[in-house]
């Protein structure tokens, strides 16, 4: 136990397990990063290194949204001259699992003598195996709920079947995506009857 967490302090620090398994990596680095601070503690200091160990599993597992995985890119430099590299994040997720999660931590926590410090609290691990399963101050920490607005539909045509919206061609352009298949049909009828009769 002390050659994995080699030169950190753990006296009255608590050790966090984390499943990182299907959690956005953007929005669990910025939980993580507030434990590894300590804000989440009535004591914290921003001077103090007093944040709690983190154990992260299933690191292989996390996800990104949109289009991340190939748009997202991670650069580094060898120092020579034109020796800028730079990979996607696909490419350094085959290279290593945990590294992405990693990098996302470490560049949210504040840039000051403490940062690698804390970032040594760290530890993360691409599968459920981990050294710290038998740890007598290990505390499962699970991820705040996401708070999602509930999707409704923009416009609803009325169940009366008298109406007709003033330009059936432009709400047809606009809302057909959001109807259902009787409010499509009826709008389609409406369009026939207004059609001009050769």
């Amino acid at each position: 136990m002390s050659q994995v967490l080699k030169g950190v302090q753990t006296k009255g620090l608590q050790f966090r397990l984390v499943d990182a398994k299907e959690q956005v990596v953007g929005r669990l680095a910025a939980q993580l990063s507030v434990i590894l601070q300590g804000k989440d503690k009535v004591d914290f200091a921003p001077h103090l290194d007093n944040g709690d160990v983190v154990v992260v599993k299933n690191a292989q597992h996390v996800v990104f949204t949109g289009k991340k995985w190939k748009q997202k890119l991670y650069r580094h430099h060898t120092g020579f001259p034109g020796g800028l590299k730079e990979r996607s994040a696909e490419l350094q997720f085959q290279k290593d699992p945990t590294e992405i999660l990693r990098k996302a931590v470490y560049g949210m926590l504040p840039k000051n003598k403490l940062r690698d410090a804390r970032a040594r609290k760290l530890r993360i691990f691409p599968n459920e195996g981990h050294p710290f399963e038998k740890h007598p101050q290990l505390v499962q920490w699970e991820m705040p709920p996401r708070k999602i607005r509930p999707s409704k539909d923009f416009y609803e045509l009325p169940d009366d079947e008298d109406y007709e919206p003033m330009n059936p061609e432009a709400y047809r352009k606009r809302f057909w995506h959001m109807m259902n298949a009787a409010q499509q049909q009826r709008i389609m009828d409406i369009l026939q009857r207004q059609a001009p009769k050769s």
